[in-house]
């Protein structure tokens, strides 16, 4: 069985990288359209326009709509072909980005991902995750290749609602796990072949600099103040988490998205927050011990991650939604199977009501 590997063909990450835009941009084309929403380009357009430089004036602003789906996908995607934009440049956080990425698709033109917020690692993934407009997740798009460039400036990423950045961990969190029963089982990572070992050894180093890195970030990031926790933090959320998941593969955790969002309190959570929870499940699937459980609920609390329907935003009783996100789960997940103990409908039931039971009794601090 063939192994492949992806990734973007540049990332750079630090104070100022934003300031790398022109050079970068230039060595793609001379049109650029810029897909951000309105409160990102009130906030950064000057600043986009002085690093384009010479061709700012050449550059097309399109105000992104607020939610990815496939008529916003389509309305940008002509905008960018009258513009005669030769490249495309997503700026903002997972929705715009994956809609920049949907018009890279549709015009077939390089990408460059300039993320505001480090809520998940949608900036290095070539994956574009389309919902509804009711947020609902629909399908999944891929580009043909990652983003050809991908900046982060953490001075930017510093300053967004920390509820973002919360969620970045929560994401990054399950790459090892999911890896782990992806290779195990023989499952095919998103590039329809085997996992290779690096895919794997991407994943620990995810996770380790997680556990190792994120309290120290999550006080600067409340500080507003950078530090080599925080620089650690973000490369693992976008960057090691990106290689982890799309080179690694998926299993439980990120299968649980598709059966949470199809309730509504639950759809209101951000992605990692979901897969946080999620990966709770799958850990009761695996049976792993209590102890170690317990000691990632209690990271859960210290960072403020929920660990529960409730917390997630659910204010009714458990039992009354768990066989729903388990049938649509199960129904709609293509990797729900990832997994090397037995798993069927049922066995995620009761999963997901164990999880609940696990981190109720938490409180996220």
């Amino acid at each position: 069985m063939l192994r492949a590997f992806g990734s973007p063909h540049r990332y750079v990450q630090g104070p100022g990288a934003l300031d790398q835009l022109g050079e970068l941009a230039g060595g793609y084309g001379k049109h650029p359209l810029v897909i951000a929403d309105g409160i990102v380009l009130a906030l950064l357009r000057q600043r986009l326009e002085a690093s384009l430089g010479p061709l700012a004036g050449a550059t097309r602003f399109a105000e992104f709509g607020g939610e990815c789906t496939a008529d916003e996908i389509a309305r940008l995607g002509a905008e960018a072909g009258a513009a005669g934009a030769d490249v495309v440049i997503g700026v903002g956080g997972g929705k715009a980005i994956d809609t920049a990425k949907g018009v890279r698709i549709q015009l077939d033109r390089p990408l460059i991902i300039v993320p505001t917020i480090a809520s998940n690692d949608s900036p290095t993934s070539r994956l574009v995750v389309v919902y509804t407009k009711d947020h609902v997740l629909h399908e999944v798009r891929a580009m043909p290749v990652n983003p050809d460039a991908v900046l982060v400036d953490t001075a930017v990423i510093i300053g967004a609602p920390e509820r973002f950045f919360v969620s970045g961990v929560g994401d990054a969190l399950s790459k090892k796990f999911e890896a782990e029963q992806c290779f195990a089982t023989g499952g095919n990572n998103f590039y329809k072949a085997r996992p290779p070992y690096l895919a794997l050894t991407l994943a620990d180093a995810c996770y380790a600099a997680i556990r190792a890195h994120a309290e120290g970030a999550l006080a600067a990031s409340r500080a507003k103040q950078l530090s080599e926790d925080f620089e650690r933090t973000v490369e693992a959320t976008i960057l090691l988490s990106g290689l982890a998941f799309e080179n690694g593969g998926l299993s439980i955790a990120h299968s649980m998205t598709r059966g949470l969002s199809t309730v509504p309190e639950l759809a209101r959570a951000l992605h990692g927050e979901q897969v946080a929870f999620g990966l709770l499940v799958q850990l009761v699937l695996e049976e792993r011990p209590a102890a170690f459980v317990a000691d990632l609920v209690d990271f859960y609390g210290r960072m403020g991650l929920p660990c529960s329907l409730a917390q997630l935003g659910y204010p009714g009783d458990p039992a009354g939604v768990a066989a729903q996100i388990a049938r649509h789960t199960w129904e709609r997940a293509p990797y729900v199977r990832a997994l090397i103990k037995p798993v069927d409908e049922a066995r995620l039931e009761r999963a997901v009501l164990a999880a609940d039971a696990l981190g109720a009794g938490s409180r996220a601090k």
